[in-house]
């Protein structure tokens, strides 16, 4: 049993951990999600949680983990309920270049969204821990509470489906505007 001066230096390393790791975790629930709202809210879950639980927290090294694996599992608990996501397209993003740079920035993003979408929950999230994130083997195996070796499996099959995914969506010929046919007097 930790006394009371323990608790409250866990509390206070949770806190920081959660100030430096907010945005990450973000970018994590909106991977997983494509909902900006339903994002927030699990990282406000995440962090209620996280802040009502701090004296498990044993080691401030693994509070990155802990927090993604406090964070998947707000997830999983959304998923449970069978909540609805909103539709990727109608996510709109935003970029300050030129026009032209930002209409096929918004397609890729948009190509790569709904083919992240077409890829099942778990292969969302063991990509975007790798692969957004940044997060070793150990890390997601930590997280999601899988073994190593399936982490592996699972983002070598995430990482097919998506390029097949894309694969097939550069194959489909680009819809071209009707020829207009304009009368000059």
């Amino acid at each position: 049993m930790i006394g009371p001066i323990e608790r409250m230096r866990r509390a206070r390393a949770v806190r920081r951990q959660l100030e430096e790791q907010r945005d990450a975790l973000y970018q994590l629930a909106y991977a997983w999600c494509q909902d900006p709202y339903l994002a927030d809210d699990l990282v406000q879950q995440a962090a209620a949680k996280a802040l009502q639980n701090a004296a498990q927290l044993r080691c401030e090294e693994h509070a990155r983990a802990w927090l993604c694996r406090i964070l998947s599992n707000c997830w999983h608990d959304h998923l449970r309920r069978g909540r609805e996501t909103v539709d990727v397209a109608t996510v709109v993003c935003i970029d300050h270049h030129t026009p032209e740079h930002a209409a096929e920035r918004e397609a890729v993003v948009r190509r790569v969204r709904e083919a992240m979408r077409a890829l099942s929950p778990e292969h969302r999230q063991v990509l975007s821990l790798v692969d957004l994130q940044g997060c070793s083997y150990a890390e997601v195996a930590s997280i999601l509470e899988i073994p190593v070796g399936t982490v592996m499996s699972r983002l070598c099959r995430a990482r097919r489906a998506l390029k097949a995914q894309l694969d097939r969506e550069a194959a489909r010929p680009a819809a071209r505007p009707p020829a207009r046919i304009r009368r000059i007097q």
